[in-house]
């Protein structure tokens, strides 16, 4: 196996502005849905979604501390510390999101916020100091809580043009500093947790299967536009999609077991079909007509999807799950955004994640075979209830397992002939769990000293895993 990672390969870490930025009183920012979420009992399982009075009530609510996202890990004013870390470890790439209302505090402005404008100007340049490329989402699972309110967010098919004027602004701006972008995190998250994905309370939704396949299609189209736009201003961007990578193996090698997972598997990857081959596959159309959703949409809709795809293909890879016909007495997991059949032949994570780093190769090669594009690991990573010892140290062994053998499968894919253009570690610095709100589930190779109360320092210090990275990287792109 080549041992080299290609010389422009983009390595390094992730994440998303409403986990780690903070920095929401006296800086201009409006409320995001994201900032509407509490700190949710882990055994629980967390939540993604919120009924309309809790998120009436969020909105009043101005006791910060019950809502970790607020807080974040205060990158806000961290950043430059943050990103001196991530030079030293030897990043190469850095994927991050802007917060639509840190710019437009409920989306409706006419103008933008400065101080929101400037903050992401400096980060910006402080990545260009030290030769680390953004690659920058302009959605990550927060939006405007305004446009939740008002519109049921991206149900109403105004949200394009809102959306559409944002990316336009953030394109225009820092198109200097910015080439790689993603439109939307995760955008199957439309379907799995509504709220999260796109601004739906489902209470204020009467057929909410209908309405979360039209918010996608908006979703869609509103991409189409953002990539269109981002190539008339600059011909060298390049826009991709990010989805969930549901893996799923078929439980045995029952033909019965097999057609499930390829069924689901077609209708799975329709998000990325429809963004990267500018089409609805023929698997989600029968499950439209099985289900009697019916989209509405024009044919200058669905020749701007034709005309308009992305340039590469992101997705997020954690865990892998198994498929069969007969569900019946089959036990269940959770992967990611998903619930399903467990596989008895792999290891868990303590949040019941199946860790499984031969499937990274093999959805590499999914992607690449389906698409012929470009493939970027957008997400991958491990959370654990790290420990400090004595000293102050975090030796997280398991964490250095896990991100060596997905690398090892990685750099195996690009040896069978995928072109990866990238890996970027999901929360490289701890940061606010998405679905629970807690700190405690921890991912990155830095810890932040802070609790899922608030309470701590916000020290920065580095574990075990941060010194194999940067020695990793070293090796790799040496």
């Amino acid at each position: 196996m080549n041992q080299l990672l290609p010389k422009d390969f983009l390595i390094g870490g992730s994440f998303s502005a409403n986990q780690v930025e903070g920095g929401l009183r006296g800086t201009g920012k409006g409320l995001s849905t994201a900032d509407c979420f509490k700190l949710t009992d882990r055994s629980k399982g967390g939540s993604f979604e919120l009924s309309y009075q809790e998120v009436l009530d969020a909105v009043k609510d101005t006791q910060d501390q019950k809502y970790p996202k607020r807080r974040g890990i205060e990158f806000y004013t961290h950043y430059k510390e943050d990103i001196r870390l991530f030079s030293e470890m030897g990043f190469k790439a850095l994927r991050l999101s802007i917060s639509w209302s840190r710019l437009f505090p409920t989306g409706e402005e006419e103008t933008q916020n400065e101080q929101g404008v400037d903050f992401y100007l400096k980060l910006f340049q402080e990545l260009k100091k030290y030769d680390i490329t953004p690659i920058v989402t302009l959605s990550h699972f927060e939006m405007p809580v305004h446009l939740a309110v008002k519109y049921n967010g991206w149900a109403d098919k105004q949200l394009i043009a809102l959306f559409t004027k944002y990316a336009r602004f953030v394109i225009d701006t820092y198109k200097d500093y910015v080439t790689h972008w993603i439109v939307f995190n995760e955008i199957d998250a439309t379907i799995h947790i509504p709220f999260v994905g796109a601004g739906i309370i489902p209470e204020r939704t009467e057929n909410l299967e209908q309405t979360k396949y039209q918010a996608l299609h908006h979703q869609f189209i509103a991409t189409a536009q953002t990539i269109k736009y981002a190539h008339e201003v600059n011909p060298q961007s390049k826009v991709g999609c990010m989805a969930t990578k549901n893996l799923k193996y078929p439980a045995t090698c029952k033909p019965e077991d097999c057609m499930q997972f390829f069924n689901e598997t077609e209708i799975d990857t329709f998000v990325t079909d429809v963004q990267a081959l500018g089409e609805y596959n023929y698997a989600i159309k029968q499950y439209f007509k099985n289900k009697g959703i019916k989209l509405d949409t024009t044919e200058e809709e669905l020749q701007l999807l034709r005309d308009h795809t992305v340039d590469y293909v992101g997705f997020s890879y954690y865990a892998s799950l198994v498929t069969s016909f007969d569900k019946t007495n089959a036990d269940k997991t959770n992967a990611n955004l998903l619930v399903g059949e467990k596989n008895p032949y792999l290891e868990v994570t303590p949040w019941g994640w199946q860790i499984d780093p031969s499937g990274l190769r093999y959805s590499l090669n999914f992607f690449y075979a389906r698409y012929g594009l470009p493939v970027f690991v957008a997400e991958n990573g491990m959370g654990m209830l790290d420990q400090e010892d004595e000293t102050g140290q975090v030796h997280d062994d398991y964490r250095i397992d896990f991100v060596s053998k997905h690398l090892e499968q990685l750099m195996k894919a690009i040896d069978d002939g995928v072109d990866v253009m990238g890996y970027t570690y999901w929360g490289c610095i701890d940061c606010i769990s998405a679905s629970t709100s807690e700190m405690s589930k921890r991912y990155g190779f830095i810890y932040v000293d802070q609790d899922d109360q608030g309470n701590g320092t916000l020290k920065r210090s580095k574990k075990d895993s941060f010194d194999w990275y940067k020695n990793f990287i070293s090796n790799a792109m040496s």
